[in-house]
């Protein structure tokens, strides 16, 4: 009897159209069952797909599962895991150009700084302010979000519309 303790969201924001059956086997496996995503064209880059999915597993599901997708070139993709009892949340977010970003979540999704990272960022800035906004940023993960955030907003429930030639 397999009992889940966690559950969270997988977002593929871009993947090609021809890793779309790895995909769902890749993550099937890290699952324990098959699985069958729901794929959509991704509008942002041209012969791309999208797909979420919801899921439930033990707690610890969403590092499989983010380890399962690390390594695909030219995949961009999110992977949450809402904190369960005992167990803290999680944020994965990945792009071909960055690499993996990690995150610890509290209750209500907000990424968790520790100690240990903003007094490393201080350490680092010493006394000058632009350098520990960059270091705040790079703590938040937020050039994965800049990168990611035309992603997410193309889906079929929020339109977006691009504009090719301006001026």
């Amino acid at each position: 009897m397999v009992t889940f303790g966690a559950r969270g969201v997988l977002f593929l924001h871009s993947a090609p159209r021809a890793l779309a059956p790895h995909l769902e086997w890749a993550v099937g496996r890290a699952l324990g069952r098959a699985i069958n995503f729901s794929w959509s064209a991704q509008p942002v880059l041209r012969g791309s797909l999208r797909a979420e999915y919801f899921w439930q597993g033990a707690p610890g599901t969403g590092a499989l599962l983010a380890s399962a997708l690390r390594g695909w070139e030219h995949l961009r993709y999110e992977v949450t895991e809402d904190p369960s009892p005992r167990v803290d949340g999680g944020r994965w977010m990945h792009t071909p150009d960055l690499g993996i970003f990690f995150a610890q979540t509290d209750s209500v999704g907000n990424m968790v700084i520790s100690e240990e990272r903003l007094r490393s960022a201080m350490e680092s800035a010493g006394a000058n302010g632009l350098e520990l906004q960059r270091e705040l940023r790079l703590a938040l993960g937020q050039a994965w979000d800049d990168e990611l955030e035309a992603f997410r907003q193309a889906s079929d429930i929020n339109q977006v519309i691009w504009l090719h030639k301006v001026g």
